[in-house]
């Protein structure tokens, strides 16, 4: 970042000379903003003397020496775009025009001089100095520029931070940043010197399209197969077929060459080649596992080239007789030699492997130019080898196929690997002074040139050299025997029968001899030396091509102890260190020396490659996201998804054993990748297409009507903060994973003037806590003014079309008796409003409580996981006692720059918890651990439709619950009770829901004890309005202030279900008082009727004392069904 000069530079004296003629009184008030200030805001006093002033807005400019532009302070921002910055305004010039409103700065703008030539000026507009903008009049809104949109660290420019919404729609009086960050935007480090690197390109090697695309694409499609292979492919196949092979290949490359053009034109292009096109194309799952293999296959191509070259050179070498050991190890030791050469060339720079790279593409076309020289030059000696000039007949003769010991497919297989390299220039999309222009251009060229080439080869070779020929001179046949003859060779006054017919060797033609092109070249030595160049070239882009894949690999930071060989060297970013990595991979394919096998597996990891390109191109077309909008148009989807599916057929044409061994090393790398999910976002394709696929089948979805058969329990869960109830969490999240919807219900109550943009912000932040908890639920807060109104925002407004909640779930409020009473009233209302709504109701009630917020160190938790996480710190301070109900407000989110009081050291000793406490936190945590063998019991008493007994049943099918069984504990009348037993196994079994014991309750309306009936009555004391005591005026006042009270007559009217309320705790006790959890019907209590202080004593008295008990009500519509 760099820091302002301390010398005023011109542009600065002129702004600060414009804005002291902005204001009368500019003497007494210091330049720019106060500290008191908005960096934007303008002092409204002088704004307005400024805006009563009718002056010209004409400012004259005067020059200025261009090196005070170098001395201009920049900031935190990058100053662009001069045209004349060494300008300064005159003092004699006319005051500006008047200012127009009060949230308005001087911005950038044309400066006029007297002679009416405008002088750009571009400032920044987050420093403290006043100026112009564009439009002719102050504003802070910035105009459009290509540096707001830059990432942190730009390789291509610094920079900037447009205002934000906040800075420019807030009110006055809020400082629109605390840390000088318009959205805290800070660079990091890393980020730091990266950007600062960026910025000084100094000696920077980058390359066009020619030096760096073309001539790297051509040296690698012209493999050493152009000189050895392509004349035996011609005998085998004949022209015609050999000329379709050629362009089956070319098809293929073509289309993934299109495919690596729109992936290129869509954004900027970074190192890392075919990793970094698939990775931010498909996501890390994908390109990791390609970045992997693709830089793996590359570092034993340079074997395998190497290798190529050496054989080449032993052949000379044993044609000379100057062997130094053996075949083998000569290879070995050249091949060393080799390698040690084009590793120093590489570590030398870029510059010095792409003078290596243009020296060896001359030696190369030297060496095309010279064959097709020779082809028309006819010389006698060279008949007896097969070679006879351009003559019609030969081409006929080889026209059609003549395959020996080969097929179409195994001819096919040998040439294609003479097609891959179309990715050498993009595998160096770092170092292209522009990737976006030559990853295309140069591309698509190269195949096009080559493919030329292969298609003029296979004619030529074609159309002058028999398949077959002896080499001997005495095969010449005189004229008297030309007539019995029939053969091509025949017409042309050579009879090769008899090497046809086996009885002497035929050395020589298409079939016989791989150095045909040497033959008919003009200068035989120089073919070798197209060999030399064919094969070094491709050893040395793929030398280069490995570390800079493994090294963007390793950036990322995808597999664990690889992160070594990302650090770069010197001026480009060299990775000398992937350099060493491939050199060592190379040495030990070559000192092994036995290719053949190892050859085909690197054709299918190219050929994975190439598939996943095109496959890319074609998801992301698909997932028609707004962000693929390549500059390169000519692709289309189905044309790519072609392209993927003819690479994956080739894979097995080429060789099925090894393209089984490469998607087998793929799908386990994209397995690994995704299960250890990689801390990375890249705007992928992947997520595109699923909110696309969700979006769809959401709306799809909205169009079905419900049916009993589909139905899930969708819970809205009034959790507050997701992490202060645990328990509340997990069990509702046991029932719903993987099942049904679950919404983390938030209402935050109490703020004057509520900050929404906090809101969003704690939104991402939970949501993040729960993924890293592997909790599948949302989380969604809203600002009410109190409880009961923000449930009803999250009863109306959570979910989406279908996706809806139908459940609400509460913790029980323990601590009811303690609070104001008209929390109570709250609390109830809001399930009097679930009802009304039409969604069922849920309570869970722990003997412990549900809130640990209030617990020392809990409040930590999401703390230290943000901080692994990369966040920024947070601690919540926790303000509410516990069991509060669940979605009071309990913490606030407070940043630790801001609140230093409530900062923990981390060395200083916790606080011991109490026991009641301790116990509070075993029990928060008991619905995490695996329920061992015991009981659900089921007490349904009323039919809700079905969701007392679902509830459980999707319980015991998880995991945790698993070994637990359902008892279910229904009413009924002592002369009835095997009938009621019968019946319910019955529906039970229609239900297909298992059970272990059905019990029927028929003392349910037995009176309760005498003792638990005054303990009832003490509860309720305090709360009752004995109207009966006062006048009737004085009770409908108290009653009107106090809604909760419970009238005389309305305890009276309600005894027998109060009484039915006491019995059965009282037979809980005695029944389940070992359960693991109970499940008990929702008792019901009429709108308007039943007062909330009494209703909650009902589920007070109904749930005291019990093991984790679970009170359910249905809507009333049917949940189960056993129709099919």
């Amino acid at each position: 970042m760099s820091t302002p000069s301390p010398e005023p530079s011109a542009p600065a004296d002129a702004a600060v000379t414009e804005s002291t003629f902005l204001s009368p009184d500019a003497g007494q008030r210091p330049l720019g903003p106060t500290p008191s200030q908005s960096r934007f805001q303008v002092d409204l006093v002088a704004e307005a003397a400024g805006a009563s002033e009718e002056k010209s807005p004409s400012l004259e400019s005067s020059a200025a020496a261009p090196e005070a532009a170098g001395e201009e302070a920049k900031g935190r921002f990058r100053v662009v775009n001069f045209a004349d910055p060494g300008s300064a305004a005159s003092p004699e010039a006319a005051p500006p025009e008047g200012l127009q409103n009060g949230d308005t700065v001087m911005s950038e703008t044309s400066l006029h001089s007297s002679t009416g030539g405008p002088h750009h000026y571009h400032y920044d507009t987050h420093t403290n100095t006043y100026y112009l903008r564009t439009f002719g009049h102050n504003t802070i809104d910035a105009v459009p520029n290509i540096d707001f949109y830059r990432q942190s660290a730009a390789p291509l420019g610094e920079k900037l931070i447009r205002p934000t919404l906040s800075e420019l729609h807030d009110e006055l009086d809020k400082e629109p940043f605390e840390d000088g960050f318009a959205n805290g935007d800070e660079l990091t480090p890393a980020e730091e010197a990266a950007a600062k690197e960026a910025a000084e390109p100094k000696g920077v090697v980058k390359f066009g399209w020619i030096k760096g695309v073309l001539v790297r694409c051509m040296l690698n499609i012209w493999g050493v197969m152009l000189f050895i292979r392509m004349t035996w492919i011609v005998g085998q196949a004949g022209i015609a077929f050999s000329c379709l092979i050629v362009l089956m290949a070319t098809v293929v490359t073509t289309i993934t060459g299109l495919s690596t053009s729109a992936i290129a034109t869509n954004g900027f292009v970074r190192g890392g080649g075919a990793y970094y096109l698939i990775s931010r194309s498909l996501g890390p799952e994908f390109g990791g596992s390609i970045g992997l293999i693709f830089a793996f296959a590359n570092a034993v191509a340079v074997a395998m080239y190497v290798v190529g070259f050496a054989e080449t050179v032993v052949e000379l070498l044993k044609g000379a007789d100057a062997l130094m050991t053996n075949e083998i190890n000569d290879i070995r030791i050249i091949g060393t030699i080799t390698v040690i050469v084009l590793l120093g060339i590489s570590v030398a720079g870029m510059e010095w492997e792409a003078k290596a790279q243009i020296f060896l593409l001359v030696v190369l076309i030297t060496a095309i130019i010279n064959y097709f020289i020779g082809s028309f030059i006819s010389v006698e000696s060279k008949k007896s080898m097969g070679f006879f000039g351009y003559d019609a007949s030969i081409m006929w003769e080889n026209m059609g196929p003549d395959f020996r010991e080969e097929t179409f497919f195994s001819v096919f297989a040998i040439f294609f690997p003479a097609a891959t390299g179309i990715l050498a220039g993009a595998n160096i999309s770092g170092d292209l002074a522009d990737p976006q222009m030559a990853i295309p251009k140069g591309t698509l060229l190269a195949i096009l040139i080559t493919g030329i080439v292969y298609l003029g080869v296979a004619v030529s070779t074609g159309s002058c050299i028999l398949r077959d020929a002896t080499g001997n001179d005495t095969h010449r046949l005189s004229s008297p025997f030309m007539d019995n003859c029939t053969d091509v060779s025949c017409k042309l006054g050579f009879d090769f029968s008899s090497c046809k017919a086996g009885n002497e060797p035929c050395r020589y033609g298409l079939h016989n001899d791989f150095q045909a092109m040497s033959l008919v070249s003009g200068f035989g030595p120089i073919i070798s030396a197209g060999i030399f160049s064919a094969t070094l070239s491709s050893a040395l882009a793929s030398l280069v091509s490995a570390p800079k894949v493994f090294q963007a690999l390793c950036k990322d930071n995808i597999y664990p102890g690889i992160g070594i060989f990302a650090k770069g060297y010197g001026k480009n970013n060299e990775p000398l260190r992937g350099y060493i990595l491939t050199f060592g991979i190379a040495l030990a394919f070559i000192l092994i020396a036995e290719l053949n096998t190892i050859a085909p597996i690197i054709s299918n990891f190219f050929l994975a490659s190439y598939a996943l390109i095109n496959f890319s191109v074609f998801h992301a077309s698909l997932a028609n996201s707004p962000g693929w909008r390549p500059s390169f148009t000519y692709y289309n989807m189905w044309v790519s998804l072609a392209g993927a599916v003819l690479c994956c057929v080739v894979m097995f044409v080429i060789n099925w054993w090894a393209a089984l061994l490469t998607n087998v090393i793929v799908l386990g790398l994209y397995i690994y990748v995704s299960y250890k999910k990689p801390n990375v976002n890249w705007g992928s394709s992947t997520q595109a297409l699923t909110y696309h696929q969700a979006l769809t089948h959401t709306l799809h979805l909205s169009g079905v009507e419900d049916h009993i058969k589909n139905f899930r329990p969708q819970c809205l869960v009034m959790t507050g903060y997701p992490n202060s109830r645990p328990a509340l969490l997990d069990l509702v999240h046991t029932f719903t994973k993987n099942v049904g919807l679950m919404v983390c219900g938030h209402v935050r109550t109490g703020y004057r003037r509520p900050n929404f943009k906090d809101l969003a912000t704690d939104q991402s932040r939970y949501q993040r806590w729960l993924m890293k908890n592997q909790t599948k639920a949302f989380y969604t807060p809203v600002f009410a003014d109190d409880l009961k109104q923000g449930c009803q925002y999250l009863l109306q407004a959570a979910g989406l079309g279908r996706l809806k909640p139908n459940t609400l779930v509460l913790g029980f409020k323990n601590d009811w008796t303690d609070g104001d009473m008209m929390n109570v009233e709250t609390y109830i209302s809001m399930i009097h409003d679930a009802f009304d709504f039409q969604f069922g109701a849920v309570i869970l009630r722990l003997k412990e409580g549900l809130d640990v917020s209030h617990i020392q160190g809990q409040d930590d938790l999401l703390s230290s996981q943000e901080k692994s996480a990369g966040a920024k710190d947070v601690v919540l301070s926790i303000e509410t006692s516990k069991d509060s109900d669940s979605s009071k407000p309990s913490s606030k989110a407070t940043s630790l720059q801001n609140s230093p009081a409530i900062q923990k050291d981390k060395r200083s000793p916790t606080v011991p918890l109490n026991v009641s406490e301790q116990r509070l936190l075993e029990a928060s945590q008991q619905f995490q651990k695996k329920q061992g063998k015991g009981t659900v019991d089921v007490w349904w008493l009323f039919d809700d439709g079905g969701l007392t007994l679902l509830i459980p049943y999707l319980l015991t099918n998880k995991k945790r619950w698993k070994d637990c069984k359902i008892r279910v504990f229904i009413g009924g009348k002592i002369n009835r009770i095997d009938h009621d037993r019968r019946a319910m196994a019955t529906l039970l079994s229609k239900f297909r829901i298992d059970f272990s014991d059905i019990t029927v309750l028929g003392d349910i309306n037995t009176k309760p004890k005498k003792e638990h009936v005054a303990a009832f009555e003490e509860m309720i004391e305090p709360y009752r309005l004995k109207e009966d005591n006062m006048e009737l005026e004085a009770a409908e006042m108290l009653k009107n202030s106090e809604p909760w009270r419970i009238t005389d007559n309305e305890l009276e009217l309600y005894r027998a279900k109060t009484n039915r309320q006491i019995r059965l705790n009282e037979l809980l006790k005695e029944h389940s008082s070992t359960a693991n959890l109970i499940v008990i019907s929702l008792p019901l209590a009429r709108k308007g009727a039943v007062s909330s202080a009494l209703y909650m004593a009902w589920l007070e008295v109904l749930s005291k004392d019990l093991p984790p008990v679970l009170l359910v009500r249905g809507n009333h519509q049917s949940v189960l069904t056993f129709y099919s």
